[in-house]
């Protein structure tokens, strides 16, 4: 175990959670959980999290698995890791319909729909706060394609209460440099979910 490494991971995490006041008492979040090593990174930090604060909020993990997308990861893994941390394990199946509009890619259905499943699960388990593992590199390519595409400075915020509902966006990862999690995922041994999504060359 790299001390070193996971001091400096643990600090700037509790770093974010603190000045975006991320997490607080009696809340319950949801935490996406892909398979890939930024939502499991943040998997265990939210469990170290939850041990320190004696259960002083509740956590619930989320894998959506969309029809027509090879798996190659027995998702067992992934109800093992939240066992480990005391974290109650979801999964869904999902699947959509062609779209008719050809201006939309299959990748904006699949994410549409993705999302708006996170929002029903969250809403079914009387969770307030929905976690997603985006890391500082994520916020920061973020800020730079709207700048250069869109000419507007705007990025994913650390949180975000939506309107529609009450559910408020959080990412608890958003001061922790990628380059960290890929470390902590080699020293974690973290067991990569491989899929292959017949989109990916069209799309």
């Amino acid at each position: 175990m790299n001390k070193q490494l996971l001091s400096r991971i643990l600090r700037s995490f509790r770093e974010g959670v603190k000045e975006f006041e991320l997490v607080t008492p009696s809340d319950s979040i949801l935490i996406g959980l892909s398979g890939g090593k930024d939502s499991l990174a943040l998997l265990d930090l939210m469990g170290d999290m939850l041990r320190r604060s004696n259960n002083g909020f509740t956590l619930h993990a989320l894998h959506v698995r969309m029809e027509g997308v090879d798996y190659q990861t027995d998702t067992n893994y992934l109800r093992e890791q939240c066992e480990r941390n005391k974290i109650t394990y979801h999964e869904r199946l999902v699947g959509f319909e062609a779209d008719r509009n050809e201006k939309r890619t299959p990748c904006f259905l699949c994410s549409w729909n993705r999302r708006k499943t996170l929002f029903e699960v969250a809403q079914e388990l009387g969770c307030n706060k929905i976690a997603l593992g985006h890391h500082q590199d994520d916020i920061l390519h973020t800020a730079l394609m709207n700048l250069s595409y869109s000419g507007s400075f705007s990025t994913m915020p650390c949180r975000l209460k939506m309107q529609k509902m009450p559910l408020t966006i959080i990412r608890p990862l958003c001061k922790v440099k990628e380059s960290l999690l890929r470390e902590w995922a080699s020293e974690a041994e973290y067991q990569p979910l491989i899929k292959i999504c017949p989109h990916d060359k069209a799309s």
